[in-house]
């Protein structure tokens, strides 16, 4: 498994000319891999601050509440943040949902995935488990945007456990051990069981003796 995504076509394929095709094309016109990171997670904070701030507990959300968090987390530094990507991606030989399948994809994750499992409010430890094992492995699966679809994944989970008055999430588990954590995303074609497992960890991980 690598940890580099294949991606071909439009725009979004593209890479920032100085970078040897280790950055994608961007508005900021950065061709360092480490400054790149360096400025998304800036930013990534910043859009932690606004949401955290912004999310209610008995809120339902929405692919829309998805789409402006990307746009206002990256909309200055991609043209195309915000947007469903066009390109066809894929990890370590698995390939995740077909860009024109994308639309429709979100609209049933919306309707069926987030409608059934948002708002978390008042959920038990398993109950929210579970909810947000499903939405985290079926958004990672159809992979909607060109960049930043497992930390904004990760945005949508901590916002789900703290609805249920949960902590924000430590994902150090999931981190400090990928393989397995990829391993489980696949499983959850057939089984979310694996992904409910990782999730258990992290809330636990992140709650210690707080927990609700």
């Amino acid at each position: 498994m690598t940890d580099r995504y294949d991606a071909s076509g439009t725009a979004e394929g593209q890479f920032e000319p100085g970078s040897n095709g280790h950055v994608l094309a961007n508005r900021l016109h950065v061709t360092d891999p480490a400054e790149m990171a360096a400025q998304e997670l800036e930013r990534l904070e910043q859009l932690y601050d606004y949401v955290l701030d912004a999310v209610t507990p008995d809120q339902r959300l929405s692919v829309q509440d998805l789409c402006a968090w990307h746009r206002h987390w990256l909309g200055d530094t991609y043209d195309w943040a915000g947007s469903y990507r066009s390109v066809n991606m894929g990890k370590g030989g698995f390939s995740f949902a077909a860009a024109a399948q994308i639309p429709r994809l979100m609209d049933k994750f919306d309707e069926e995935v987030l409608g059934r499992h948002t708002p978390c409010q008042s959920m038990s430890e398993h109950r929210l488990a579970e909810a947000i094992a499903v939405v985290h492995v079926e958004l990672i699966l159809i992979h909607p945007f060109r960049e930043g679809n497992g930390r904004l994944s990760r945005l949508l989970a901590t916002v789900m456990a703290l609805q249920a008055g949960w902590p924000v999430l430590d994902f150090t588990s999931w981190d400090s051990d990928k393989a397995a954590y990829f391993s489980a995303i696949q499983a959850g074609l057939d089984d979310y069981q694996p992904m409910i497992e990782r999730v258990t960890r992290i809330l636990r991980d992140s709650a210690g003796a707080d927990a609700p």
